[in-house]
Protein backbone atom coordinates (compact mmCIF):
# COMPACT_ATOMS: atom_id res chain seq x y z
CA UNK A 1 0.00 0.00 0.00
CA UNK A 2 3.03 2.54 0.73
CA UNK A 3 4.07 2.24 -3.37
CA UNK A 4 0.81 2.89 -3.80
CA UNK A 5 0.39 6.17 -1.80
CA UNK A 6 4.09 7.22 -2.75
CA UNK A 7 2.92 6.81 -6.51
CA UNK A 8 -0.10 9.20 -5.76
CA UNK A 9 1.99 11.65 -3.93
CA UNK A 10 4.29 11.58 -7.21
CA UNK A 11 1.47 12.78 -9.21
CA UNK A 12 0.49 15.25 -6.84
CA UNK A 13 3.81 16.66 -7.07
CA UNK A 14 3.17 16.74 -10.95
CA UNK A 15 0.12 18.40 -10.36
CA UNK A 16 1.67 21.35 -8.20
CA UNK A 17 4.02 21.72 -11.06
CA UNK A 18 1.72 22.05 -13.70
CA UNK A 19 -0.30 24.20 -11.44
CA UNK A 20 2.38 26.19 -11.09
CA UNK A 21 2.98 26.73 -14.98
CA UNK A 22 -0.41 27.63 -15.32
CA UNK A 23 -0.14 30.38 -12.47
CA UNK A 24 2.68 32.21 -14.96
CA UNK A 25 0.67 32.12 -17.96
CA UNK A 26 -2.74 34.25 -16.51
CA UNK A 27 -4.12 36.73 -14.23
CA UNK A 28 -6.59 37.81 -12.58
CA UNK A 29 -8.85 35.48 -10.23
CA UNK A 30 -7.91 33.00 -12.72
CA UNK A 31 -4.18 32.99 -11.50
CA UNK A 32 -5.17 32.82 -7.96
CA UNK A 33 -7.53 29.38 -8.55
CA UNK A 34 -4.30 27.68 -10.00
CA UNK A 35 -2.61 29.02 -6.88
CA UNK A 36 -4.94 27.46 -4.92
CA UNK A 37 -4.57 24.20 -6.99
CA UNK A 38 -0.97 24.23 -6.26
CA UNK A 39 -0.97 24.99 -2.74
CA UNK A 40 -3.59 21.76 -2.38
CA UNK A 41 -1.79 20.00 -4.48
CA UNK A 42 1.40 20.89 -2.28
CA UNK A 43 0.02 19.90 0.61
CA UNK A 44 -1.52 16.50 -0.30
CA UNK A 45 1.92 15.38 -2.24
CA UNK A 46 3.91 16.74 1.15
CA UNK A 47 1.49 14.49 3.69
CA UNK A 48 1.16 11.72 1.30
CA UNK A 49 5.34 11.06 0.58
CA UNK A 50 5.40 11.57 5.01
CA UNK A 51 3.03 8.50 4.78
CA UNK A 52 5.00 6.42 2.26
CA UNK A 53 8.74 6.79 4.10
CA UNK A 54 7.01 5.36 7.18
CA UNK A 55 7.64 2.02 5.71
CA UNK A 56 9.86 2.90 2.42
CA UNK A 57 12.93 3.77 3.43
CA UNK A 58 13.71 7.35 2.64
CA UNK A 59 16.35 7.13 0.11
CA UNK A 60 14.12 5.34 -2.26
CA UNK A 61 10.94 7.40 -1.46
CA UNK A 62 12.54 10.26 -2.13
CA UNK A 63 14.12 9.86 -5.59
CA UNK A 64 11.15 7.50 -7.12
CA UNK A 65 8.41 10.66 -5.48
CA UNK A 66 10.90 13.50 -7.70
CA UNK A 67 11.25 10.97 -10.78
CA UNK A 68 7.47 10.34 -10.97
CA UNK A 69 7.08 13.86 -10.48
CA UNK A 70 9.95 14.98 -13.10
CA UNK A 71 8.45 13.01 -15.15
CA UNK A 72 5.09 13.77 -14.76
CA UNK A 73 5.80 17.59 -15.38
CA UNK A 74 8.16 17.23 -18.69
CA UNK A 75 4.57 15.27 -20.07
CA UNK A 76 2.28 17.17 -18.81
CA UNK A 77 4.58 20.29 -20.29
CA UNK A 78 5.14 18.74 -23.58
CA UNK A 79 1.42 18.23 -23.93
CA UNK A 80 -0.25 20.90 -22.25
CA UNK A 81 2.02 23.84 -21.81
CA UNK A 82 3.29 23.40 -25.18
CA UNK A 83 6.95 23.03 -24.34
CA UNK A 84 9.78 21.17 -27.13
CA UNK A 85 9.49 17.47 -26.75
CA UNK A 86 13.16 16.92 -28.01
CA UNK A 87 15.49 13.60 -28.82
CA UNK A 88 17.46 14.92 -25.69
CA UNK A 89 14.02 16.00 -23.35
CA UNK A 90 12.98 12.20 -23.65
CA UNK A 91 16.18 10.56 -23.58
CA UNK A 92 17.02 11.90 -20.67
CA UNK A 93 13.33 11.61 -19.30
CA UNK A 94 13.63 7.71 -20.47
CA UNK A 95 16.80 7.37 -18.37
CA UNK A 96 15.17 8.57 -15.56
CA UNK A 97 12.61 6.30 -15.52
CA UNK A 98 15.19 3.59 -15.74
CA UNK A 99 16.74 4.84 -12.62
CA UNK A 100 13.54 4.94 -10.62
CA UNK A 101 12.58 1.12 -11.84
CA UNK A 102 16.40 -0.23 -11.05
CA UNK A 103 15.28 1.55 -7.52
CA UNK A 104 12.47 0.23 -7.09
CA UNK A 105 14.10 -3.39 -7.92
CA UNK A 106 16.77 -2.96 -5.51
Amino acid sequence: MSWVILIIAGLCETGFAFCLGKMKEVSGPEHWLWGAGFILFLAASMILLAKAVQTIPIGTAYPVWTGIGAVGTVIMGIIFLHEPATFARIFFICTLIISVIGLKMV
